[in-house]
């Protein structure tokens, strides 16, 4: 057992929490812009297992001075309802003036803070993400961390982005899932399988939806609001026009 172990199952959890929290705004206080710097103290994946935290500052550094909503679904920790949150506290030090909301399967109250909300519910569940956008949005940005399982990236997305206002981000994360059959991917068939990847490589041509000849295709929902979609590793970012 581990010095982090003791101490947990010695001190009271609220107690340990508090430190836990003190500990992090203090080692975060000089270095709040650094968001590689703040993923490491807040020991989150989206840098060092991946390598996100460079690629999201190129894009919300503009961002970060403004009272920004930010939706991230998925707070980590599966059904253990004291853990996780790591990424949702990153992002509250870094848009210091932003309200930052969670959604996950489980219940995550317990994680709350001053300008910190977390739902619960289930990402493929319509009404609940549009509930959710009346109640705390409109999100100026969405990011999907959550099952990763193809139909829950496309129906999240299709619940989300029509009601972001113009110039919202919606980010989907690891979309090496893919090619995965675990999340309904396919290696083998990546190329028919109706997976995000594919989803989002159909609708790149939404961006230039004005120049069809072909009239008679009616709109498909959201294509229409699409302004541009840009591909990373596991990454993809779509911005409303």
């Amino acid at each position: 057992m581990t010095w982090k172990d003791k101490v947990r199952t010695w001190l009271p959890w609220k107690t340990y929490w508090r430190l836990k929290r003190l500990r992090e705004e203090l080692l975060a206080f000089p270095i709040q812009g650094d968001l590689t710097a703040l993923a490491k103290i807040y020991k989150t994946d989206k840098w060092g297992y991946h390598y996100y935290t460079p690629i999201y500052e190129s894009w919300f550094n503009k961002l970060r001075h403004t009272p920004v909503r930010l939706l991230e679904i998925g707070v980590g920790g599966y059904a253990k309802p004291r853990h996780g949150g790591d990424s949702l506290r990153m992002w509250k030090k870094y848009f210091y003036k932003g309200l930052i909301v969670g959604l996950d399967l489980y219940d995550k109250s317990a994680l709350q803070e001053h300008r910190l909300k977390i739902y619960q519910g289930d990402q493929s569940d319509a009404a609940i993400l549009e509930n959710l956008s009346v109640a705390e949005g409109p999100f100026d940005i969405i990011i999907d961390d959550g099952s990763h399982i193809q139909s829950h990236i496309i129906a999240s997305f299709e619940a989300l982005f029509p009601l972001m206002p113009s110039g919202g981000i919606y980010v989907v994360e690891d979309t090496q899932t893919s090619y995965w059959p675990k999340f309904e991917g396919s290696t083998n068939e990546m190329e028919q399988v109706p997976s995000a990847m594919n989803y989002f490589i159909h609708r790149v041509h939404s961006v230039n939806r004005v120049e069809w000849l072909k009239n008679e295709i009616a709109p498909a929902i959201p294509d229409q609001s699409i302004g541009s979609i840009s591909f990373f590793h596991n990454l993809i970012f779509i911005v409303r026009k």
